[in-house]
């Protein structure tokens, strides 16, 4: 038996992310062992909850893996679980991470495979400036990692560019707010004509729904690196308006391979299912691209896995996939919220 460590929200203010994820992750492992599994063996999941305490995450999978019940580790979780858990596993598993983030990361064992500020932020708010004119932003984020640092890498990126966007003032707060009143103040008092959202889960949810319930929607447009269908259904359409994302993969991207794999997470599944979103695909993704290192590598030895990853291309639902050390080259798309879903209009 392969038994992979998938490392997923299901509690917190990401949890919204996580039942599809689960369901991504359990249709890459169904495919795997439709044929030879992996070195041979059929594949297994054993999921660990990632929207608990860091710490507390980063235990657990230490845990699994020093007595011998995970051989490697994929998932979509938050950064600030990610900054606990690589260092304990100390490369000994071969860890895939999988979510959008804020760059940098190379810990020996972690190949990372999500969108950076780089060819997601950047490339998102210059579209937005040049197509309809939103150039000056206010931020408002969760207060750990992935939002202050990519806001930081951002902030430097269109201080470049003079005749690009501008990122004006930035409010970050703890996960799990609930009253967003006091941020919605400052951006009303501000001059700003658009709002960078950097907020996870349930915690967007509510602070778009309170943003609409201002009416702060027809003087500002809102763009979020991390709003998916899932987030969408909680959302509903009164309180999407003008809301704008980027990401490597939309259900509606109309490409061969994204309707292929939307197609065979809908015949499995049911039409009950979660909101297929960027961050469960990405689970797949990480589930299949373990499986064709470790292949390649005729080993599961993170070491040589790792050294495989890092300079490869790969094949999936998103295309084609460059992984470049802590960073990848892949397509990013630019869509807008259309009722419960997402319209995809172009490509960055």
């Amino acid at each position: 038996m392969f038994t992979v460590g998938l490392v997923v929200p299901l509690s917190g203010p990401e949890a919204v992310y996580g039942p599809s994820c689960v369901l991504c992750a359990r249709l890459a492992a169904e495919e795997l062992n439709e044929g030879s599994g992996v070195l041979a063996e059929p594949v297994r999941l054993r999921i660990v909850d990632g929207g608990r305490g860091p710490e507390r995450v980063a235990c657990e999978v230490e845990r699994l893996v020093g007595n011998g019940e995970i051989d490697a580790v994929v998932g979509w979780h938050l950064s600030a679980v990610r900054q606990r858990l690589a260092p304990r596993l100390r490369a000994r598993v071969p860890y895939v991470y999988t979510a959008l983030y804020e760059g940098g990361e190379t810990t020996p064992g972690v190949i990372t495979i999500g969108e950076t500020p780089e060819i997601q932020l950047h490339p998102g708010l210059r579209w937005m400036s040049e197509e309809i004119g939103v150039r000056d932003w206010f931020v408002v984020g969760n207060d750990y990692v992935w939002p202050r640092r990519s806001t930081a890498t951002v902030r430097a990126l269109v201080d470049d560019d003079r005749a690009g966007p501008t990122i004006g003032e930035a409010d970050f707060v703890g996960l799990g707010t609930r009253d967003f009143g006091p941020v919605l103040d400052r951006i009303s008092d501000s001059g700003s004509d658009g709002v960078l959202m950097m907020l996870v889960g349930h915690d967007s949810v509510r602070f778009n729904r309170q943003f609409a319930e201002r009416g702060l929607e027809e003087r500002c447009a809102r763009f979020s690196p991390l709003m998916d269908e899932s987030m969408l259904r909680d959302l509903g359409p009164a309180a999407s308006t003008d809301v704008f994302t980027a990401a490597g993969w939309f259900e509606a991207l109309p490409t061969a391979e994204g309707l292929g794999f939307g197609a065979r997470y809908a015949r499995r599944f049911g039409p009950e299912a979660p909101a297929l979103g960027a961050p469960g695909e990405s689970c797949y993704e990480g589930i299949r691209l373990l499986a064709c290192l470790v292949h390649s590598a005729g080993t599961v030895d993170a070491q040589r896995v790792t050294e495989l990853a890092r300079c490869s291309d790969y094949h999936g639902p998103r295309g084609h996939v460059r992984i470049d050390g802590p960073a990848t080259r892949q397509q990013i798309y630019m869509a807008t919220a259309d009722g419960v879903g997402l319209d995809v209009l172009a490509s960055l």
